[in-house]
């Protein structure tokens, strides 16, 4: 059977950056697009882009997901500054001396950057889902809370090595 493309979301799936990145936003009372575009581009990632912030085991069930040679798997992160894009790929590189990590411009859809249809993208923003699927692609939403909206939903990564046999 031919491998399918599997991309992994980076935040909120990976890691947690969306809880302390959302705490900051508030803290600060930032609301308006424009603020909060810049807010993003020079947000010290480095804060948030750790060990502290791993979502229910991902980096190991990833590795997992490697060993079961179902997929070819990449990383596909928006990015809202080169910093931040060094940064995560950096931190990927001290588990995975030989993963693709596609950084994305967070002005671009992720449906834009690869070759969506038949691929399987792991994201726990339904937005992305909906345009993945739009565009061909399977979308799994990743939710600790088990909430699908709508989407196949899987709360470890690891789920996905049996999701499609």
């Amino acid at each position: 059977m031919e491998k399918k493309n599997l991309y992994i979301d980076f935040d909120g799936v990976i890691l947690d950056t969306i809880t302390p990145l959302y705490e900051e936003l508030e803290k600060q009372n930032i609301t308006d697009e424009e603020d909060m575009r810049n807010f993003y581009i020079n947000y010290p990632w480095e804060n948030i882009i750790n060990d502290k912030y791993i979502l229910n085991d991902s980096i190991n069930n990833i590795k997992q997901i490697i060993e079961s040679n179902k997929f070819n798997l990449a990383i596909l992160t928006h990015v809202n500054s080169l910093n931040e894009a060094v940064l995560k790929i950096n931190y990927l590189r001290k588990y995975f001396s030989d993963i693709t990590i596609i950084p994305c411009p967070k002005q671009i859809p992720k449906t834009k950057m690869i070759h969506t249809k038949d691929s399987i993208l792991i994201d726990d923003y339904a937005g992305n889902l909906r345009q993945w699927e739009k565009e061909g692609g399977i979308p799994v939403r990743f939710s600790l809370k088990g909430n699908g909206k709508g989407f196949k939903t899987l709360k470890s990564l690891k789920e996905i090595i049996n999701m499609f046999e």
